[in-house]
């Protein structure tokens, strides 16, 4: 015989999944990612990440304002990686081209894939889940993947997940033919 005062856990049988729809209107959730329909907390960022994903996303905007080649976006973007059930990635910053985005349809989150995705390693961070969303990112046509890392001071360049560059404070960060023009040097992202 149950008792009052005895909370039972839903078995994932009877877990209701959520869609990215859904969870653009639940109220009151801070920093959290939506994967295959279940909602995953997020742990906030912290200062430095902070520092780094500004002096970043001002660079990528200061370029892409001049060149009006696309937009920028920044602070935990939501994007779709995966459809029924969802799975929405937030990015920490990405570029997006003005075609691309003209393609998207979804009012909650992009559901068309940027081409650029910068994301920024904090403590907490697992290899494992950063490879996975990475993984998620190239399956739906991101072309450039930056994985900024604040305490090596370097910048992993990605066009698959076997096709990386390594880049430290002596070299400079392009666009290359995704965003042509676009240079910052890797020094100035941890000034």
């Amino acid at each position: 015989m149950d008792t009052p005062d005895v909370v039972r856990t839903p078995t994932p049988a009877e877990e209701r999944l959520i869609t990215g729809e859904e969870l653009a209107r639940i109220s009151g959730v801070e920093s959290a990612e939506l994967v295959e329909g279940r909602l995953v907390k997020k742990m906030p960022t912290g200062d430095e990440h902070g520092a780094v994903e500004i002096a970043i996303a001002a660079a990528l905007h200061n370029h892409v304002r001049i060149a009006k080649t696309g937009k920028v976006r920044s602070g935990e973007v939501g994007i779709y990686t995966r459809r029924n059930p969802d799975t929405t990635r937030a990015a920490d910053v990405l570029y997006i081209s003005n075609e691309r985005y003209s393609q998207r349809s979804s009012s909650a989150f992009l559901d068309v894939s940027p081409e650029i995705i910068v994301e920024i390693l904090s403590p907490g961070d697992s290899m494992p889940e950063v490879l996975q969303k990475l993984r998620e990112y190239f399956a739906i046509g991101v072309v450039l993947v930056w994985l900024i890392d604040p305490t090596s001071k370097t910048v992993l360049v990605y066009r698959s997940l076997t096709n990386v560059r390594e880049l430290t404070v002596n070299d400079e960060l392009t666009g290359e033919d995704v965003l042509p023009g676009f240079v910052v040097k890797v020094a100035e992202l941890f000034e």
